[in-house]
């Protein structure tokens, strides 16, 4: 084949490029911003400025793609690290207990991450970006897809052509104009908002540790993260559904004041702050069902968050773009087996972010009683994950998309939190409360 065309230059674009480079002769990617020169925000990412991470399975996937890229990126700074060994993950009110996972994160801003995949991407040979490249429409012949017309520009030929460009995407619209009906569409409202800021990283920081996520709980539906980056560097982002953190230091420290644990409160008030406070909301998730048609042309392609589009703040967004790159290596390309590929890579990330919002945005009077049951156990099964190691492995599993969610409860999972879950169990103390030693023993000893 000759010719790829992939619409977007954003992390599932240029990873949706590597993937292609090993099929086509030639591969342009389009993109209606102008390219930064170096590590800065680009203007069509909007939460950018936010806290960003690949999880585990996203940075094995990327690597594959772009092999040595982990080396690169740790040479300008970021970070490996395992997911849970120097992390504090607290669930449901429950501090997991600490274990050496084996599944290692990658810590990095998200200009500087998608900074060096774009140069990786654009020194492959055959590969170039257009920048500033608007796809007006597509060109279609006897059902196929064969070229893209730019807005003020001449068509360009292709033999295939990826939608990468985000959830924004007029792919719906292009099949509606080819007279073919587009997907059905699942949206999860949220009005999730977030806030964010950057801190001077010292080594005595959090006792070590590089992650805090601090989930949150339907008493109290705020949460936040705060991860070690490049550039001595901590970012927080704190979130909130339908409410917002205050912009001024005072505003975000007292809203971290009040979640479900006090890590991220004790680390905004003793840091330095650097820069200006950011913000963000995300109206809603949305997932387009292209596995489901029965009729779609020829030649394209749909992908990232064009297929689905999840709440931020579970942080999958980069991973699943990562994995569905690689289906583009293990299939012919043909649209609709491509799609029923991609949504299964899309079902547990959509059901464990669509599973949550709903236990956070709903009161438990008007759940169904499957609803409620499942809640009460993952109660339980969060406060004996801050005693049981290997349930707290299971969960980062799943959390970084190695499991299904209903891993959680497989008969192993359910004897482990019968005898250790009660509701009322004390987590593991607070770090900083207690010396890491006595913590670890703690959890050793259970």
């Amino acid at each position: 084949m000759n010719h790829a065309i992939v619409i977007g230059a954003s992390m599932a674009g240029l990873l949706s490029a590597a993937a292609l480079h090993a099929k086509f002769a030639r591969v342009t990617v389009l993109d209606r911003d102008a390219m930064p020169d170096d590590d800065e925000h680009r203007k069509g990412v909007g939460q950018s400025r936010h806290a960003h991470a690949l999880l585990a399975r996203g940075h094995e996937a990327v690597e594959r793609l772009l092999p040595g890229i982990t080396a690169e990126l740790v040479a300008q700074g970021a970070i490996a690290s395992d997911v849970q060994r120097n992390a504090r993950h607290i669930h449901c009110g429950q501090r997991h207990a600490r274990v050496e996972s084996g599944m290692t994160g990658l810590l990095a801003s998200r200009p500087m991450l998608e900074g060096q995949v774009r140069r990786r991407i654009t020194a492959l040979p055959g590969v170039r970006l257009l920048p500033d490249s608007v796809a007006a429409s597509l060109l279609v012949e006897r059902d196929r897809v064969t070229r893209v017309r730019l807005a003020g520009g001449e068509p360009i030929p292709a033999d295939l052509v990826v939608d990468a460009s985000g959830r924004g995407s007029r792919t719906p619209f292009w099949l509606d104009e080819l007279g073919i009906v587009p997907p059905a569409e699942e949206h999860v409202m949220l009005d999730v908002r977030y806030g964010t800021r950057e801190f001077r990283r010292r080594p005595g920081d959090l006792d070590g540790d590089l992650i805090v996520v601090v989930a949150p709980t339907p008493d109290k539906p705020r949460g936040g993260v705060a991860l070690a980056m490049e550039g001595d560097r901590w970012i927080v982002t704190l979130v909130g559904y339908g409410q917002a953190p205050g912009r001024s230091l005072a505003g975000f420290a007292e809203f971290a004041a009040d979640l479900p644990a006090l890590d991220l409160h004790r680390l905004i008030s003793t840091a330095q702050p650097i820069g200006k406070p950011q913000v963000y909301r995300n109206p809603a998730g949305i997932r387009r069902r292209y596995e489901r048609m029965t009729r779609f042309p020829d030649g394209l392609l749909v992908t990232g968050d064009a297929v689905c589009a999840f709440n931020p703040r579970y942080g999958q967004g980069m991973t699943v773009a990562a994995l569905e790159a690689l289906e583009l290596l293990k299939t012919d390309l043909r649209p609709l087996p491509f799609f029923k590929r991609v949504a299964k890579v899309v079902d547990g990330p959509w059901q464990i972010t669509v599973d949550d919002d709903v236990r956070l945005l709903h009161a438990a009077s008007t759940l169904s009683l499957k609803k409620r049951l499942l809640n009460a156990y993952l109660e339980r099964f969060h406060a004996a994950a801050a005693h049981d190691q290997e349930l707290a492995l299971r969960f980062q599993r799943v959390a970084n998309l190695y499991a299904p969610p209903l891993s959680l409860i497989t008969p192993g999972s359910l004897v482990r939190v019968l005898r250790n879950g009660s509701p009322r169990a004390t987590s593991v103390p607070d770090p900083e409360s207690v010396p890491r030693e006595a913590s670890e023993r703690s959890t050793r000893s259970t």
